[in-house]
């Protein structure tokens, strides 16, 4: 089982930039990564059920999942420094990884929260998890912006992408953050001014996932602000100053 994709190999920059997918995202939404981080080898996560990986199940727990990827991450033995990027659910599960990994006395050089609240918001709410059907995962996708309306008028798309999707909501739903020893590692929280599903303040209040630098940053657009505006200057200002 592979959890990570190369996007953009660069085996001998010195540092490498992990991405994590938002729900019912795959590796493809960082595929221009590569030529927009050129300082970097950029990596991105493919979670079970889409991609390469379509025919293996969902996966059902997002903490275990975590879990996978932060031994898969452990096993191969890079050694570069590496920082995480994870959008909507790929920030609490690069969260999830990183705690993993300073369990076992590893790390990473930074963690980059967008458009997510911050994990001990997050109530891990079985009833609602069971709430998201079709129809509410169809309206929110919308919401989101990030999903042409006509798109869920089409049979085939829906019946190709909605099990993975809702598999992904359902999971981030059941997700309970409890109260635990702060993070490392420095965070930067990054949240679309107009974003309709996290506040600033949401996205603030990572400031207790760390004992760390912390930053929080509002950016012009939605919740996909990046599907338009990739914050590469943000990564690469933050990376070098913590070089500095």
């Amino acid at each position: 089982m592979v959890w990570t994709q190369v996007v953009g190999a660069r085996p001998f920059a010195a540092q490498r930039v992990v991405c994590f997918p938002h729900a019912g995202g795959s590796p493809y939404f960082f595929r221009s990564w590569g030529r927009g981080m050129a300082a970097y080898e950029v990596q991105a996560v493919c979670y079970p059920g889409r991609a390469e990986r379509f025919s293996e199940d969902c996966a059902e727990q997002l903490v275990p999942m975590a879990r996978e990827i932060a031994a898969e991450l452990l096993a191969s033995g890079d050694g570069r420094p590496t920082a995480f990027f994870g959008h909507s659910m790929g920030a609490i599960v690069a969260y999830e990884v990183v705690r993993a990994l300073e369990e076992a006395g590893s790390g990473v050089e930074h963690l980059f929260a967008s458009g997510s609240r911050a994990p001990q918001l997050m109530a891990g709410d079985p009833v609602a998890a069971a709430a998201w059907d079709a129809e509410s995962i169809g309206r929110t996708l919308v919401e989101l912006g990030g999903t042409d309306p006509e798109l869920l008028e089409n049979r085939g798309f829906v019946e190709l992408v909605m099990p993975y999707i809702g598999a992904d909501f359902r999971m981030l739903a059941a997700y309970e953050g409890r109260s635990r020893p702060p993070l490392v590692c420095p965070v930067t929280a990054i949240v679309g001014e107009s974003d309709p599903r996290v506040t600033a303040a949401q996205s603030a209040a990572w400031r207790e996932s760390t004992r760390g630098p912390y930053r929080a940053l509002t950016v012009p657009g939605e919740h996909f602000y990046l599907a338009g505006r990739p914050p590469f200057g943000i990564i690469a200002e933050s990376l070098r100053a913590r070089q500095g």
